[in-house]
């Protein structure tokens, strides 16, 4: 007998949930290669809230649309230097954030960094998903709230293969 959870798995790329931002689904890069979650944000604006650092940014949660844009605010848990997937390095406020993907609600870590050339407004790194998930990159939108009935038939089909 098995006495391990079994965890639920993500596919390379899932629909989240940011309750705490206001954000029904966005679209999510599941990356095992990035230590640390980031977020699309941009006009990112400091400011003191009762002698604590807080930090008010705008998220436009549609890739290449920025229609709906949402204004948030949060305190910032700390400030890290973040090495880009080009070897970048950024200064970047760290943010904690509930998150629900599928069945799991949790709160994790995000970096606050302007994406908008990259192909998703967030990455979902290591550090959020340890514990919590096994990923299978042959996979898209397994847990989130995008999923539906044709993309796991679509799924489960090529599995059989």
């Amino acid at each position: 007998m098995n006495s391990k959870k079994e965890l639920p798995i993500l596919g390379w790329r899932e629909w989240i949930t940011l309750p705490d931002l206001h954000i029904d689904h966005i679209k999510a890069k599941v990356d095992t290669g990035a230590r640390t979650s980031a977020l699309h944000a941009t006009d990112i604006r400091y400011f003191k809230r009762k002698g604590h650092s807080w930090v008010r940014f705008k998220i436009h949660p549609t890739q290449r649309s920025k229609k709906l844009e949402i204004e948030c605010e949060a305190p910032i848990v700390e400030k890290r230097k973040i090495k880009s997937s080009v070897g970048i390095s950024t200064d970047r406020p760290v943010i904690l954030t509930r998150i629900d993907i599928g069945n799991f609600h949790g709160e994790i870590e995000l970096t606050l960094v302007d994406r908008d050339i990259m192909g998703f407004r967030m990455l979902l790194g290591r550090q959020a998903m340890r514990g919590h998930f096994l990923v299978d990159p042959g996979r898209s939108f397994i847990e989130g709230p995008g999923k539906s009935k044709a993309s796991k038939n679509k799924a489960n089909i090529k599995r059989k293969r």
